[in-house]
């Protein structure tokens, strides 16, 4: 999710941190105290994201990149047998590091009448495709067994939508319904580094900027896409995404983008779409979505300027609107990467979470809660857990999150994903390896702190 020296993503850390002030940075608050509740603990290798099925069973689906959908039961047991294996239809994965793999899922809101539901997953390169090119990124249908709703039918396969991709990395991944019944899709900007290399557009916009997040006329990679999958073969396009009917390609419905691998919409009134944004070498950043908006790699990393040719400084300055005058839009989160050479990094790779909304942490209510794969410096696996609160103006506030049922207040895993459950709990999808490998993986349960 981020560049391909640095694994898979994301984050859940808890404790204590001297931050270093930066501009530009979220204000960092005094930690929040949470606890975790173990609800997975054996069987899983990289469980990248949670999903439940709108069918009031109370089922949870966990997504493992290996290419495996499980089911929670209500009962709180894991049932033996996969609701799907897609092991033999992914590429196949590099155990040490690896961002391919089976990365997203979404049920149709219709699903208890339908049983139909997608999957996103990189496939090994389809015949045709750009010489050169790693892998083809494959948004597909698949309908649950008539016979048995703890099993999907793997013979109803349906291809919606494939992306060739020129490297291994930025993904994107995530897949979700929104509240206007359109389905979404994150994907990152092709991969390699700095948006240029084979497959990515030439730089165009300015000096040392352009690349693929800020074509819209080229392919759709670097960008969140929006379909109707009720209407047209094997897709069709919501009439009002940002460039029906003008130049750019029909499907994007925001653009700009990096690596988004998570991005979630609010539970509550607003239903606001949130995306996380893994940062190339010095930023991470979370932005609030909007229809046609542009999200500003590569020409800027987060709020800052960026120079593809030399990454490690941001230039004085840079343009703040595309052609046409299209405002570059600034990210609601940001914060330091532990690479930055001005210090005070919070960690390695963001990974985005969701507004919660449950009843067990009531403080937390209304905040966005996210994470980073690992804060870095050696020692094995030490994901952090975030949480964020809107400001009147700029930047949201930071806090880190305290892990009170931990002895030293930190999680102890790499951070790959979040879910959220109907009711507004959130969960946290971790590993202890750097690849998909092993059986380390593992699912937590946000809950009160320990002796409250």
């Amino acid at each position: 999710m981020r560049k391909i020296i640095s694994p898979l993503l994301a984050i859940l850390v808890v404790g204590f941190l001297a931050v270093v002030p930066v501009r530009g940075q979220s204000k960092i608050g005094d930690p929040f105290s949470v606890g975790l509740q173990p609800v997975v603990t054996s069987g899983l290798t990289a469980p990248v994201t949670l999903a439940s099925a709108p069918d009031n069973t109370g089922r949870l689906f966990i997504v493992d990149q290996i290419g495996l959908i499980k089911i929670l039961g209500s009962d709180g047991t894991v049932l033996s047998q996969p609701f799907l294996d897609l092991s033999s239809r992914i590429i196949p994965l590099r155990p040490g590091y690896d961002e391919r793999g089976l990365l997203g899922l979404a049920f149709h809101p219709n699903y208890a009448t339908n049983g139909r539901f997608f999957v996103y997953y990189n496939a090994p390169l389809r015949p045709g495709a750009p010489p050169g090119y790693d892998d083809t990124a494959t948004l597909s249908e698949f309908h649950v067994s008539a016979t048995d709703p703890n099993v999907a039918d793997p013979t109803s396969e349906r291809i919606i939508l494939q992306i060739d991709k020129p490297q291994f990395n930025h993904n994107g991944g995530t897949i979700l319904f929104g509240p206007d019944g359109y389905l979404y899709l994150s994907i990152g900007d092709g991969g390699g580094a700095n948006d240029v290399g084979l497959g990515h557009v030439e730089d165009w916009y300015a000096d040392n900027a352009g690349g693929n997040g800020q074509d819209i006329e080229q392919n759709l990679l670097g960008n969140i896409l929006r379909i109707d999958i009720n209407s047209g073969s094997p897709y069709g396009i919501p009439p009002d995404n940002p460039f029906v009917g003008t130049t750019g390609l029909d499907e994007i419905y925001a653009y700009g983008f990096r690596n988004p691998y998570r991005m979630s919409f609010d539970l509550g009134s607003s239903h606001s779409l949130f995306a996380s944004d893994a940062g190339q070498n010095l930023w991470e950043e979370v932005s609030l979505v909007v229809k046609g908006g542009n999200y500003g790699w590569n020409v800027k990393e987060g709020t800052h300027c960026f120079d593809a040719e030399n990454p490690l400084v941001p230039p004085p300055t840079c343009p703040d609107s595309a052609p046409g005058g299209v405002p570059l839009l600034d990210p609601i989160i940001e914060y330091v990467n532990t690479a930055n050479p001005i210090g005070g990094g919070l960690g390695q790779a963001v990974v985005g979470g969701y507004i919660y909304r449950g009843a067990l942490l009531p403080q937390l209510r209304g905040r966005y809660v996210f994470g980073d794969w690992n804060k870095g410096g050696g020692g094995g696996p030490n994901g952090s857990l975030f949480a964020a609160t809107p400001r009147a103006d700029g930047l949201w506030r930071m806090q880190e999150l305290f892990v009170t049922t931990s002895p030293n207040g930190r999680l102890g895993h790499y951070v790959l994903g979040f879910g959220q459950d109907p009711s507004g709990e959130v969960y946290v999808l971790t590993t202890d390896m750097t690849g998909p490998s092993g059986s380390t993986g593992k699912v937590f349960k946000l809950i009160r702190p320990s002796g409250r």
